[in-house]
């Protein structure tokens, strides 16, 4: 329970809280301030103040360079016990704790330099959560509630946080079902597991997306099949570069082989050719040779004799001397023919032998570069080969995430199953529990209406369904009454709990549009369960939506109100001065504050 709000600078206007109806009235009177929502007199920055002295996020109004040093203190009970938490705006990491903490999950330490008491913002969080919900101090699983959404419900700000009753602002689907399903009594470890089926639903659907690019089930089973035909052939072919790389030997000379074996078969190609031209020269020589031969005198002398002519015996003696000479002559050139020939024959027949021992020469170089390669060819064989094992085990790897998946959807249809029917049998041992809250709230809704309202429980594949429902939903403002409705029984319920916030907190929008019936009937209800009960129920309005005429007779409305905010001066503002808020953050007054509260 809040028993006072207060600050350090004496324009502050401190508010002080009993249990049961406590309320907060903003009287405008100017008319240039009805709609004015910067700053406005106070009544939501109250709200934020709460929240922050709770450990909400540093945010809002509270933010304002005018307000850099403000110390806001907020005195608590806490299971009977009164602490006074402070929160400078000038150092929103730590919180000042005074009063008695002995019991606590986590206790205070000592500022040397100041002497004070204090926690991080986060272990006080972890304080409330334990002492006000009853929550463990340790993280014991994902999706957790935490006492920042917790209490959310329990003091709404902004706009949206009036719009849904399950929801303070538009959360997750996850957060929804596990916060409710914890406010309500029910098994929240049922609505943490829904999630987690949620989360390998989507991981195997995000797997799918990457394998095929699109996730669906006829491709997936298609690019299944097609990679099983890419491994038989990747098998196949890394087993044959593992086969020659076993049969690969490295010779160390194997660059200076290769050119030995080009240089000899150049010398075969050069002496080869040079054979061709001796052989041809031979066979020309030859056939020179056989066709020389010296003319015959008798042939001369029968020549001039067929002419009537007879040669004188010195002419007959000067022929038979050129003959002669011609005949030394050709014999001269057999006999050189002949030495040529012999002499081209003896280099052809060396030549033979040059190219028969190159030949054998070049026969045992190619038989090592047969038998044998380079380091440089093995090294690229081996880069193949590891290319080629990569790929396969990337493929094997996929084939393998393929499978887990389509076992892993059959596993999670079955999980999803098991998890329905214990959902639902859970929820069916709980009834107890489920029905005193369907009765609270349609009697909450029965105060307010004359028809009773319905709120709806159920689970589903999806997991925990909520809904409410109030006739005359056409009325104005109904919407809003379903949250108030949800909000008071959910207080209701807690207030039975050794551990409960003991407060309920409701800005001014909880009205709006909401029938000046209904208006009335709302405050007497929650004075009535909060005097009941022994809780307290703050709420902001402005006077000019007071339903006085609706009150029951008996009903002293004025005697609820504990603060009054007015538009008249500076000092009758919550603040006691007007500041200016940073244009970019949200406004409070105007319903847009952001809500950041940690859900874990």
């Amino acid at each position: 329970m809040i028993r006072t709000l207060r600050c350090n600078k004496s324009s502050f206007r401190t508010v002080t809280f009993d249990r049961g109806l406590n309320v907060i009235l903003a009287n405008r009177t100017k008319e240039e301030t009805k709609k004015q929502s910067r700053n406005g007199l106070g009544k939501s920055t109250l709200l934020e103040l709460i929240h922050f002295c709770l450990g909400g996020d540093f945010k809002g109004p509270v933010v304002a360079p005018a307000l850099n040093g403000w110390l806001f203190t907020l005195d608590l009970e806490l299971q009977g016990k009164l602490v006074s938490v402070s929160r400078d705006t000038a150092a929103p990491a730590r919180v000042m704790i005074a009063g008695e903490t002995t019991d606590w999950p986590i206790q205070p330490k000592e500022n040397r330099e100041t002497g004070t008491l204090e926690l991080t913002c986060k272990d006080w969080s972890i304080v409330l959560g334990a002492l006000m919900f009853g929550l463990p101090t340790k993280e014991t699983t994902k999706y957790r509630p935490s006492f920042r959404a917790l209490v959310s419900y329990f003091a709404r700000r902004g706009k949206d946080a009036y719009s849904k009753p399950f929801e303070y602002r538009k959360q997750s689907a996850w957060s929804v079902q596990v916060l409710n399903t914890f406010l309500l009594g029910l098994e929240a470890q049922d609505a943490i597991d829904f999630q987690k089926l949620k989360d390998r639903k989507e991981t195997s659907r995000q797997l799918k997306k990457l394998m095929t690019g699109t996730g669906t089930a006829k491709e997936f089973l298609g690019t299944l099949g097609e990679y099983e035909a890419q491994k038989v052939r990747l098998e196949g072919q890394v087993r044959r570069e593992a086969q020659e790389l076993l049969d690969f030997r490295v010779h160390p000379q194997y660059e200076g082989i290769s050119l030995q074996a080009n240089a000899l078969t150049e010398t075969i190609h050069k002496l080869t050719n040079e054979n061709v031209t001796d052989k041809r020269l031979v066979e020309l020589y030859h056939q020179t040779s056989i066709e020389e031969r010296p003319p015959e005198s008798e042939d001369v002398a029968l020549i001039y004799e067929k002419a009537g002519v007879e040669l004188p015996g010195l002419v007959k003696k000067r022929l038979e001397d050129v003959l002669h000479f011609h005949t030394t002559l050709v014999g001269n050139r057999k006999s050189f023919l002949t030495s040529e020939i012999q002499h081209l024959n003896r280099v052809i027949l060396e030549r033979e032998g040059r190219i028969e021992q190159a030949t054998s020469q070049r026969a045992e170089v190619m038989q090592i570069l047969r038998t044998h390669g380079a380091l440089e060819e093995h090294n690229k064989l081996q880069q193949r080969h590891l290319k080629g094992q990569g790929e396969l085990e990337n493929l094997i790897a996929r084939i393998k995430t393929i499978r887990d998946i389509q076992e892993g959807e059959s596993a999670l249809k079955i999980d999803r199953e098991i998890l329905v029917q214990r959902a639902r049998r859970d929820l069916d041992e709980r009834a107890a529990v489920r029905d005193s809250a369907i009765e609270l709230f349609n009697s909450n809704s029965q105060a307010l209406y004359e028809a009773p309202g319905n709120l709806v429980v159920d689970v589903d594949d999806n997991g925990f369904r909520f809904n409410v429902e109030i006739k005359r939903s056409s009325s104005g403002g109904v919407g809003n009454m379903k949250v108030f409705c949800y909000d008071l029984m959910l207080t209701q319920l807690w207030t039975r709990k050794p551990t409960d916030p003991g407060f309920l907190i409701h800005d001014s929008i909880i009205f709006d549009g909401v029938d000046e019936r209904q208006r009335a009937l709302a405050l007497e209800l929650a004075a009535r369960e909060a005097d009941r009960l022994g809780f307290q129920y703050i709420c902001t309005i402005n006077s000019d939506a007071v339903p006085t005429g609706e009150f029951s007779v008996g009903f002293d409305f004025t005697s609820y109100v504990r603060l009054v905010l007015s538009d008249k001066d500076e000092e009758s503002r919550l603040m006691g001065l007007r500041f200016e808020i940073d244009e970019k953050l949200p406004d409070p007054e105007n319903g847009e504050i952001e809500d950041l509260t940690d859900e874990g």
